[in-house]
């Protein structure tokens, strides 16, 4: 049965986890993040996986829904900042949150069926060494410290898309995650679909042609009043707003930031990284392409009128080493998409591929100016099927289910995870690099090498931010 805990017991328990620990004020750097520990338990092909959650709002509900469905995985402990969604108690849900955001609140109607520990400070649940891994649905400012620590406490990692807030972060987890044992997924799911994983095979060996050009968009009608005009105030008591903040700066708390508007500022999140970032790990993957050498921007807050410090409408052109280029666009001034078919259009020399989750179409060439030739390809189009829908290990769901039975897989087996981390850096840089020529308003030129732009001082200077005290990378 679903076990309730009062307030009074949640702040009881939390203080005595804490152990006369301050939770703003602990020096990050010198805080009881444990060191790995060489007896780490054994996990057998039948034993069941002990995941911790850290941040359980709206898309952590979500994942840790899908993670009680896996028969091998265990709840562990659940931690957040809102003492709510630990409780799991919707009644103590504040009636505004409600209110403004009812798809974004959680019902919270878990029915768990061993104790589950609660946790105010992500760092006192990574010190209990019976928890195996950890699943980080936190905002995008807390990804990096939360993972690095982590796997620095000797847990396996599955943290949500996207992989970090600024291009040094995620470098520096990737790292940490290089020179550790743990097995680190991170939440790009549609790494997990058979339509993706099909056609990762497929197109770089050549089943449209040579491909010049691919494209993508992200549309959301938000006008005219966006996540609205709002006032800084006080937040509510069981909400630590400093915690919240975390490494960034501090600021008024703004009932339009958090729990779930924070994606629309740029401190905290943005557009193009929280949702176009799976469209660009998409192109990257299909592609077959590492990083761009060059990227440009154009857009604007052009017509939505709220508190927003991101664009409405954003057009970006990515243009690789090999010949091609690749756009994508936030619009969220509008409605209707261009891309006839899906989310995702291949230009190519033999056809053009227009592409959803669960299904594609191909449409072969037609002969240009000058030319004579006839179709090179057939017309093909492709939809999952009841009996077509298993993946390689034999099982499917949902993309986001089976990227979650693959990192379980994983952490028994060892093996190396459909989305690593270095896999989620690389396209998360590519949001960050949209991020960052939006706010120059240059051609940027970029060594994915050294992770340097070539031509703008400017620019690298937005490839990572001076932490507030005392939280270090």
């Amino acid at each position: 049965m679903k076990e309730k805990t009062t307030r009074r017991d949640f702040l009881k328990k939390s203080s005595m986890a804490a152990a006369g620990l301050s939770i703003s004020g602990m020096d990050h750097k010198s805080a009881a993040v444990p060191i790995v520990d060489t007896k780490k338990r054994v996990i057998g092909a039948n034993d069941k996986v002990r995941v911790g959650f850290i941040g359980v709002g709206n898309r952590g509900t979500q994942l840790l829904h899908l993670f009680m469905e896996q028969p091998d995985c265990e709840v562990a402990a659940l931690c957040d900042v809102y003492e709510p969604y630990v409780t799991r108690d919707y009644s103590a849900v504040n009636p505004r949150y409600i209110q403004d955001m009812p798809r974004q609140i959680p019902k919270m109607e878990e029915n768990f069926p061993t104790s589950v520990k609660q946790f105010k400070d992500y760092r006192q649940l990574l010190e209990d060494k019976s928890i195996d891994a950890v699943c980080i649905a936190t905002p995008d400012h807390w990804h990096a410290l939360q993972t690095i620590d982590a796997i620095n406490a000797g847990k396996d990692v599955f943290v949500e898309k996207p992989l970090s807030k600024t291009i040094a972060e995620g470098r520096r987890m990737v790292e940490v995650g290089k020179s550790s044992r743990q097995i680190v997924t991170v939440g790009l799911n549609r790494r997990g679909a058979p339509t993706f994983q099909k056609l990762a095979k497929e197109i770089p060996a050549g089943k449209i042609g040579k491909i010049t050009f691919a494209s993508a968009c992200h549309v959301s009608n938000m006008f005219p009043n966006g996540i609205g005009k709002l006032q800084p105030e006080t937040p509510p008591k069981d909400f630590d707003w400093d915690m919240w903040l975390g490494p960034r700066a501090y600021r008024s708390y703004q009932y339009n930031i958090a729990p779930y508007m924070f994606r629309w500022w740029e401190d905290y999140a943005n557009q193009i990284s929280n949702n176009g970032v799976h469209y660009l790990d998409l192109l990257r993957w299909l592609l077959n392409e590492e990083a761009p050498i060059a990227v440009s921007a154009h857009g604007g807050k052009y017509i939505v009128d709220d508190d927003r410090t991101i664009p409405d409408t954003m057009h970006v052109t990515y243009e690789f080493k090999s010949g091609v280029l690749v756009t994508l666009s936030i619009l969220e001034a509008s409605s209707g998409s261009f891309i006839p078919h899906g989310f995702l259009e291949f230009r190519g020399t033999k056809g053009t591929l227009h592409t959803g989750e669960n299904d594609y179409k191909i449409t072969p060439a037609s002969a240009g100016q000058f030319q004579t030739w006839k179709p090179m390809i057939n017309q093909e189009n492709y939809s999952l099927e009841k009996d077509d829908t298993l993946l390689i290990d034999g099982s499917y769901k949902n993309s986001a289910y089976s990227l979650i039975r693959n990192f379980l897989d994983c952490v028994k087996s060892r093996e190396e995870p459909w989305a690593t981390l270095e896999i989620g850096h690389r396209s998360t840089t590519m949001a960050h690099l949209g991020t960052i020529a939006m706010m120059t308003r240059e051609r940027l030129e970029w060594d994915a090498v050294n992770e340097r732009f070539t031509n703008s001082d400017i620019a690298n200077r937005y490839l990572s931010y001076e932490y507030r005290k005392p939280w270090k990378l």
